[in-house]
């Protein structure tokens, strides 16, 4: 007899004795051949862990009959694909008599694969000598394929996403470059409007048509600001309202010349989108422009902004502390109906108190609308 034909003898004989010592009717043993489960067992005490016995379920499972399988250590279950490191693992719980779950791609005899759960146990004696290996398995090939046809649906979806998302970006930044020139543009329209009413002013010798002029212009300078804080925003198509107002009362305040100005501001972001930034600004700007009208520019005095949230809404409050001086009817008629024509568009709503020299002005509207 051959070496090989020796030791799947000596697994054969070792198989035997296992089985004889359990009766025919022993339920252990009866379970142990008939469950669906595919199992072995191994003996360790002899050259390379060879099976000793295998159940019907295993042979089933793997394609190799009883003949085949006696005798023969379990990495005749290995093939090209089996993972190293999953062997090495299964090898170091041998050496190490301990128990180990691992799942580990197997191949059956006609070469096909199957992802295998596999359970292994040692069985000690009463000295606690480790006689034997027990080992489960369970084919959750089906399982896994599902696994890897979500993962590969997964990686679809997400390269789906990142293809939506480069595209809306890019559509942003086109959008946010179209903004930005669009923006850059009206911001030079005014500026030359601007510089064709100062021209005009400048030339005329008729005192009606130079402040009309000139009350124009204020406008439109008011409108230039807000271009050139909408187009310095890295927030495209939003607008802080309180940034603005800062930069239009020090500019006109600056404008006037005056050292009998007392400014003080209480300021606090008030981000709002970029279309209410006109009506914004101009309100603003007849506020301030009002103070200015009626003694500011004249004589002096103090001069408060305050901008702040009020619980959904937000407050623009102007109080000025003046000489009050002669206003010209006409203008004054006509920032009052700006002002309206801008609170009705945004739906705000304004509080004025007069009490002396002192006159303070409120105007809420809410910042979502």
């Amino acid at each position: 007899m051959t070496d090989d034909t020796n030791t799947r003898q000596d697994a054969r004989d070792a198989g035997n004795r296992l089985v004889d010592g359990h009766a025919a009717e022993d339920p252990f043993a009866a379970a142990f051949k008939a469950t669906r489960m595919p199992m072995i067992i191994t003996d360790p005490r002899q050259s390379d862990n060879p099976i000793i016995f295998c159940n019907t379920a295993f042979c089933r499972l793997t394609g190799y009959s009883d003949e085949e399988l006696i005798g023969k250590n379990c990495r005749i279950l290995q093939g090209q694909d089996t993972d190293p490191e999953a062997v090495q693992e299964l090898r170091n719980a041998i050496a190490a008599e301990k128990d180990l779950s691992i799942d580990i791609l197997n191949y059956k005899k006609d070469g096909s694969e199957f992802w295998n759960a596999l359970f292994v146990s040692p069985v000690r004696d009463v000295s606690g000598t480790v006689i034997y290996f027990f080992a489960s398995q369970l084919d959750f090939t089906n399982i896994k394929s599902k696994e890897a046809e979500l993962a590969r649906a997964r990686h679809i979806a997400e390269e789906a996403v990142a293809m939506s998302t480069v595209d809306l970006t890019d559509a942003l930044r086109a959008k946010t470059t179209l903004m930005h020139e669009v923006d850059h543009r009206v911001k030079n329209n005014l500026l030359t409007i601007a510089s064709i009413v100062k021209l005009q002013a400048r030339m005329t010798e008729n005192e009606v048509v130079e402040r009309t002029l000139m009350s124009v212009l204020n406008r439109v300078e008011a409108l230039s600001t807000v271009q050139r804080k909408l187009l310095n925003d890295e927030e495209v198509g939003y607008f802080d309202v309180a940034d603005f107002a800062n930069t239009l009362i020090l500019d006109k305040i600056s404008a006037l010349k005056r050292s009998d100005i007392r400014l003080t501001t209480d300021l606090h972001e008030v981000v709002v989108p970029a279309t209410k930034a006109s009506p914004l600004a101009l309100i603003i700007n007849e506020l301030v422009g009002d103070a200015i009208r009626r003694g500011l520019g004249d004589g002096g005095g103090e001069i408060h902004l305050e901008i702040r949230r009020l619980n959904g809404h937000f407050l623009i409050r102007l109080v000025d502390i003046i000489f009050p001086v002669d206003v010209d009817k006409e203008e004054a008629e006509f920032g009052q109906k700006m002002l309206e024509a801008c609170l009705l568009q945004l739906r705000a709503k304004i509080d004025r108190e007069v009490s002396g020299r002192r006159t303070d002005v409120s105007v809420t509207l809410s910042v979502k609308e």
